[in-house]
């Protein structure tokens, strides 16, 4: 994979990042930065190589047409912050305000076009649409950086076909990523521990799959338990459950058997009587949920069990939450995990999403994981072995 090194002397030239910008908001506040603040490695190696640097991204998903409460004007102000210079923001994105924008910027400068999402071609499926907006793109920069890991697995035209037109090499998020997982997916020291939660089964189909081949242990949680549960003949009460999974559910379990991965499901589960964050709740037996009651996390034993097997584990890879963590009588399962993972000397990925999300809001210190994701939806299909075509655009 090509990196920023590879483009060669960049003084004077105008480059083109895609970064990933995506984060959510409050109105016009951005309640978690995270994605911002990993955005300013790369595009500070770029200003100190003498270049001018050029922002794409999204945010949210707009239908093809400017919304004003998708507007990139919060994470440009905090870019600006976090860069402690300004961030100019186009009032477009190839328009008369992003030509205008681009044709004055300066070595040493950072501007940034509106959401990319505001044009239909980003997204489209017709190859030629996303390839005319690529090259409108294209058309502001001598070079291009792909440091979005969080949309590298989309073929868009800002990730997939700019790159195909300008000279484009991976940003260190990207690298730093793809170096990260690949640890952890590609040869893992072992035991090879990882944790999955989240909603559904159905979002992790081919993670599972792939994983029954690789991974030595699999600890189940979230919403997606209760199909496991279920799959083994348990009362679940209300909880959220596929029932078109079970069947699938079942053949996992056959096959991690045969395989010798052992998948830990809860003993014990925290259920409550309806959704909300007063809700009464009671740990029950995980194969005693009563039916009139939905899990919303995992139990206190199952939390204890879930870290004693993280705890001697030399690759830990967690990927969705244990229960509602944004709700603080469902936050223990999620808690317990990301302590163990910190209290663990092996090599621990949290990827991305939620998981991150939860990492924050819950007050954990990011040091102490060893790669933290941007790309939720990138990190699975990397698990899942998946070749993302936002990289293979840049391979060497």
């Amino acid at each position: 994979m090509k990196t920023i090194d590879s483009l060669g002397d960049l003084t004077g030239k105008k480059v083109l990042v895609r970064s990933d910008l995506n984060v959510p908001l409050d109105g016009t506040t951005i309640t978690d930065d995270g994605r911002v603040r990993a955005s300013v490695p790369t595009i500070q190696k770029l200003l100190g190589a003498g270049a001018a640097v050029i922002v794409t991204a999204h945010l949210g998903r707009p239908k093809g047409a400017p919304e004003d409460k998708y507007s990139l004007a919060p994470a440009a102000a905090r870019l600006a912050e976090l860069l402690g210079q300004p961030v100019t923001l186009a009032e477009d994105l190839v328009g008369e305000s992003a030509n205008a924008v681009t044709a004055a910027l300066e070595p040493g400068q950072v501007a940034m076009l509106e959401n990319v999402r505001f044009d239909a071609r980003e997204t489209s499926k017709v190859d030629e649409e996303r390839q005319a907006l690529a090259a409108e793109l294209a058309a502001f920069a001598d070079v291009f950086v792909s440091d979005g890991f969080g949309v590298v697995h989309r073929k868009q035209a800002s990730v997939y076909d700019v790159a195909q037109i300008l000279p484009a090499a991976a940003g260190t998020l990207v690298e730093k990523e793809v170096v990260s997982l690949s640890k952890a997916v590609t040869d893992p020291a072992r035991p090879y521990a990882v944790v999955l939660g989240g909603s559904k089964v159905s979002d992790k189909l081919g993670v599972i799959a792939n994983l029954l081949t690789k991974a030595d242990r699999l600890l189940i949680g979230g919403g997606m338990v209760f199909t496991f549960l279920a799959a083994k003949g348990y009362e679940v009460g209300s909880s959220l459950l596929e029932q078109d999974q079970i069947d699938t559910v079942k053949g996992y379990l056959a096959t991690a058997e045969a395989n010798g991965v052992e998948i830990v499901l809860p003993t014990d589960i925290v259920a409550a009587d309806r959704f909300a964050a007063d809700a009464d709740a009671v740990v029950v037996a995980a194969d005693a949920i009563p039916a009139d009651r939905m899990g919303l996390d995992i139990g206190p034993d199952s939390a204890a069990l879930f870290a004693s097997k993280i705890a001697d584990a030399k690759t830990i890879v967690w990927n969705g939450p244990m229960g509602v963590f944004e709700m603080e009588a469902f936050a223990n399962g999620t808690k317990a995990v990301a302590q163990a993972m910190i209290d663990s000397e092996g090599f621990s990925v949290v990827g991305g999403g939620d998981s991150a999300a939860a990492v924050r809001l819950l007050g954990f210190d990011e040091a102490g994981f060893g790669h933290i994701s941007t790309g939720g939806g990138a990190s699975l299909e990397l698990l899942e072995g998946k070749v993302l075509p936002g990289l293979a655009v840049l391979e060497g």
